[in-house]
């Protein structure tokens, strides 16, 4: 299995840079020069993923969006969900309160955007974004070589990693929709959710006859695709239940028994009892 090294780098492809932008990419990552503004968030405003990447890529796989901020290059995503819904003259507000402690008082959830037609908002729209998750080696290892490497092509990746799906979607993106969606429904309106392509794929992909009716569900789902020029484009849209959307972030197939045994037996250390 490949391994997932970076793919777009403080905004830009890794595999289209010279060694010498690496290698000062590299040092930006590492806190030896300034931080670097952030392409895809209007006004520009500084980097604020620890590193800069922006995705990371298998060789011959497509992207994975790691930021959230990705999503956000010419405003593709809240313009389509616009598009989507039927909104005119369309306005957009960021991390909107959503829910408030007991004990203090203050925020203590949020919905990422909300997308909503004229200041007036008599009609909008819950935007959430969920990026992707690695586990493996720390990228910290990749900005290092990368620093004195000199060579034409990017060098492979330093360490194993891999995105986390089951983080992303069933333990970071399904109770988001269960706590939000059906306060949503109850106030007469909807969510929409934006995963990039391989996140859905890893989620079973497109439904079988999907629909694209409003009516028949509570969660738009959006996904955008990074294509090979590395442009963030629209790609496939379909709408939920709340029930469809769990059995998907929940879809996952126990593996064969004697493949749980061997990897027991490889991790398996004896039990050292601790000194009285």
């Amino acid at each position: 299995m490949n391994s997932h090294g970076i793919a777009e780098w403080y905004g830009e492809p890794l595999a289209t840079m010279s060694p010498t932008r690496r290698q000062f990419l590299a040092r930006v990552a590492l806190g030896q020069e300034k931080q670097l503004p952030c392409p895809f968030r209007s006004g520009n405003p500084p980097c604020s993923k620890a590193g800069g990447v922006c995705s990371i890529q298998a060789k011959g796989n497509s992207p994975v969006i790691t930021c959230p901020s990705r999503f956000e290059a010419d405003n593709l995503i809240p313009s389509w969900l616009a598009d989507i819904v039927g909104l005119d003259d369309v306005h957009m507000a960021r991390e909107v309160p959503f829910m408030r402690s007991p004990s203090t008082g203050r925020a203590a959830g949020r919905i990422d955007l909300v997308v909503a037609s004229g200041e007036s908002a008599e009609e909008w729209f819950g935007l959430e974004i969920q990026a992707v998750y690695f586990s493996g080696g720390k990228m910290e290892s990749d900005f290092e070589q990368l620093l004195f490497d000199s060579n034409i092509d990017a060098p492979e990746p330093t360490q194993f990693r891999r995105p986390d799906w089951r983080s992303s979607s069933a333990k970071r993106l399904m109770p988001q929709l269960q706590i939000k969606a059906p306060t949503l429904r109850r106030w007469g309106t909807k969510l929409a959710v934006a995963v990039d392509l391989p996140f859905f794929d890893s989620m079973g992909g497109p439904s079988t006859n999907y629909s694209q009716d409003l009516d028949d569900g509570d969660i738009v789902w959006l996904v955008p695709r990074i294509n090979a020029e590395y442009r963030l484009e629209t790609h496939h849209w379909e709408v939920l239940t709340l029930n469809d959307s769990s059995d998907k972030l929940l879809s996952a197939e126990t593996v064969k028994r004697t493949e749980f045994e061997d990897t027991l037996r490889k991790k398996l250390k004896p039990l050292r009892k601790q000194e009285q």
